[in-house]
């Protein structure tokens, strides 16, 4: 997986006061993303991304989405892609394991290079900065998220553009015109 496991967001300047002002960004939230290895992502490793965050695990039905979504990465990392791995054991008990044996498990099995955040909850009265800032944006709704492998796509500005559900394969048309879309801003 290499250096890269967390992150954090980084100091900003918040802009001045306005009736009109935007929805909070990813950049200008405090929301202290830890990686897998325990570590803060570098903010610099996020700038100017396009970011893809999906909750995933490594027992469930989507779980070979994991090949998909490194392929994804490798394919659109030049252009400014980035996806996140955020596991979650919320849904069945499909990530029991250690952060350790949740790395090996990607890496091993799927050669996965992307990072990965410290396993978290996503929904409920536990669920972190990141999934409250994802869902109550815009595009998330405000709606909980219903299994392993939904999407949310953060465009380099650090607003969300989309959500796509568990069924969403990486490479659906979909989800790669919104990315197309997104990555050309």
């Amino acid at each position: 997986m290499g250096a890269v496991a967390g992150w954090a967001a980084p100091a900003v300047e918040p802009p001045p006061p306005s009736s009109s002002r935007p929805e909070p960004s990813v950049f200008t939230t405090d929301l202290h993303l830890t990686g897998n290895n325990g570590d803060a992502l570098p903010p610099e490793l996020l700038r100017d991304k396009v970011l893809l965050f999906v909750n995933v695990a490594s027992f469930c039905g989507y779980t070979p989405q994991y090949a998909a979504l490194q392929a994804l990465n490798q394919a659109r990392r030049a252009e400014g892609l980035l996806v996140i791995g955020v596991p979650c054991n919320q849904f069945g008990g499909q990530e029991p394991g250690s952060a350790e044996e949740i790395r090996h498990f990607c890496t091993v099995n799927f050669g996965v290079t992307f990072p990965l955040m410290a396993k978290q909850d996503v929904n409920g009265p536990g669920r972190t900065p990141l999934y409250d800032f994802l869902i109550g944006s815009e595009a998330g709704g405000g709606r909980d998220i219903q299994w392993n492998f939904e999407k949310f796509l953060v465009g380099r500005d650090g607003q969300v553009l989309g959500r796509f559900g568990s069924g969403v394969a990486p490479d659906a048309p979909e989800l790669t015109a919104a990315i197309d879309a997104a990555l050309a801003r």
